[in-house]
């Protein structure tokens, strides 16, 4: 359950909670058009709130608007300086962050060039995305029989509603058979991403994602550990992964703005390496919470400071 916060976001004014409504009519519930984001905002060891890596998550939804032909009438800036007030207001020092831009009511059909574009953006605690457990121990996962989308079919760069009904149908596929999380392949067999993560593997010391080709998400916490990676002096790769690879890896991991940096243990009933978190996963899971809560700060510009 998400506990209730004093007031939500809505087209440039600061509502109550309970009256933060849509109309039934809202185009982007009947046809799924509609563009959102996760972001965090962590209490960092000095006391300070940030929210991480703002004006990219700002960036990438306007991005996925731009993709699905929706204009809305407000800024990167104008929705980075919401999100912050409304932690404000909420008076939240931790915070999960969902802005949304969708197509309001008016007009129903496919095309309704002349319906409002409508925002919200909404504040609440959320703590690890699979449990506390799961980032120290790692969890399992099932390489799902759902595909991720064709590149040709769906636009696999933007961040969208309706396009997450395949990540629903593998999550609860997973979690029906017992297991934490899904992974899932493209349509030509090669390993994807979770229902909600970016993926990566260490083979012989080696780290490995798949490329943004193969009809992944452009994560921004992916991007985040590909650069303190490198800067560990790990060796990075963007290579497809088959499904042995994945099998025979030493090691994997899934990154997310929810997921933070999850370690995987077994991948259909076979253990990752040892079946414990091994340190190259430790040691990147260790660095990214320095940065996004801890007393590292050298990505300054990552932050912005509630």
């Amino acid at each position: 359950m998400v506990d209730k916060v004093e007031k939500i976001w809505m087209d440039g004014e600061l509502v109550a909670w309970d009256d933060a409504k849509i109309h039934v009519l809202t185009h982007s519930l009947h046809y799924g058009l509609g563009a959102f984001e996760g972001i965090r905002a962590y209490r960092r060891a000095d006391g300070t709130t940030t929210v991480f890596r703002l004006q990219d998550h700002m960036g990438r939804l306007l991005d996925s608007c731009k993709l699905c032909y929706m204009k809305p009438r407000w800024s990167n800036d104008d929705l980075a300086k919401a999100c912050v007030e409304l932690l404000r207001v909420n008076k939240m020092d931790e915070a999960y962050l969902r802005p949304m831009i969708y197509i309001g009511e008016g007009a129903m059909g496919i095309y309704v060039p002349d319906n409002p574009i409508r925002a919200f953006i909404v504040a609440y605690r959320w703590g690890a995305y699979l449990g506390h457990e799961a980032l120290a121990s790692g969890i399992r996962v099932k390489i799902s029989s759902w595909a991720r989308h064709h590149i040709s079919v769906s636009l696999a760069k933007a961040k969208t509603m309706g396009q997450y009904t395949n990540s629903v149908l593998a999550k609860a596929e997973a979690k029906l058979g017992g297991y934490d999380e899904a992974i899932l392949l493209d349509t030509q067999g090669y390993v994807s991403e979770g229902s909600g993560e970016n993926i990566f593997i260490v083979k012989k010391g080696r780290l490995v994602t798949p490329p943004l080709s193969s009809s992944i998400l452009e994560g921004i916490t992916r991007d985040t550990i590909l650069t303190l990676a490198r800067e560990e002096g790990i060796v990075v790769a963007e290579d497809r992964i088959t499904r042995d690879e994945l099998y025979l890896a030493d090691e994997a991991f899934f990154t997310g703005t929810a997921a933070e940096v999850t370690p995987v243990r077994e991948v259909d009933d076979r253990a990752v390496g040892s079946g414990k978190v091994g340190p190259i996963t430790k040691r990147l899971q260790a660095r990214y919470f320095d940065i996004v809560k801890g007393s590292d700060n050298h990505h300054p510009e990552w932050h912005t400071r509630v």
